[in-house]
């Protein structure tokens, strides 16, 4: 049976560049070009090797592993880490939960590092986290780290906010969300990221979620609305705001606020 990689990078330029090496290795590609196209695809059922550009927009490289980690948590095929500037050690690979990493460089070097990787994994020989090349070689260690600080120092926040967060694009569907948000749905981060926005809440506040929508993109002096939902397994306040870089509007921002979690003790 031929054997299945996806390759997923918003650089065409790479997609394509892997692609060839893995045809000709007799693999089958599946070619994404972010992330939710993969997450898309991955629905579908699982691959024998995937290979995951870090640094793309909307739902990136981590999120990638880690919905495919929680979506096939029997099926342990190899997942390959590629970067340029986000990995430094194996504890970074760890982190964000891939098996191995090959680090973006020249194309000749690259091509042979991932052609030495291929001829390992085919015999059993490669062992999860080893490095294929160190990134220090292509870029300042020093940017680097600084990067990965900004970046987790962003991701803090986004887990410690204290409300439900969920990042929501152009074409209303969910790219992001914290641990607090899942927990108040009572829903798994495999089961929400890449779905319809109105999969957050119940058929009845359908209506009242996609008005929100609607509202505050339709009038730029509508920082936010909100409204409650009340039922037997669901007591928040819903905060949805417009997600605006500079002065573009790139989707939305949705809070979820647990009501009982400040009512006063009787």
């Amino acid at each position: 049976m031929t054997k299945q990689a996806m390759v997923v990078d918003n650089d065409i330029f790479f997609v394509e560049f892997l692609t060839d090496i893995l045809e000709k290795r007799g693999y089958s590609v599946i070619k994404a070009y972010d992330g939710k196209s993969s997450i898309n695809q991955l629905r579908e059922g699982p691959v024998d090797l995937l290979f995951v550009d870090m640094v793309m927009p909307k739902i990136d490289g981590k999120q990638v592993i880690q919905f495919t980690r929680k979506q096939f948590p029997e099926n342990s095929f190899p997942i390959v880490a590629i970067s340029g500037t986000l990995l430094e050690n194996s504890e970074d690979l760890k982190r964000i939960g891939a098996d191995h990493y090959i680090a973006k460089g020249p194309i000749e070097t690259m091509t042979d590092h991932v052609s030495k990787f291929l001829d390992q994994l085919d015999k059993h020989a490669i062992a999860a986290s080893d490095q294929i090349t160190e990134p220090s070689r292509l870029f300042q260690r020093q940017s680097t780290a600084e990067l990965i600080e900004r970046i987790d120092f962003q991701d803090g926040i986004f887990e410690s906010i204290g409300l439900g967060l969920f990042v929501i694009d152009r074409e209303a569907q969910i790219i992001r969300v914290n641990e607090l948000g899942l927990e108040m749905l009572n829903k798994s981060m495999e089961t929400m990221i890449s779905r319809h926005v109105t999969t957050l809440l119940p058929d009845p506040e359908k209506t009242r979620l996609t008005s929100a929508l609607k509202l505050v993109a339709r009038n730029r002096n509508k920082k936010s609305v909100s409204f409650d939902v009340d039922s037997d397994a669901l007591h928040l306040r819903v905060i949805v705001s417009i997600h605006r870089i500079g002065q573009e509007a790139i989707g939305w921002i949705i809070a979820l606020e647990d009501k009982g979690q400040w009512e006063e003790p009787v």
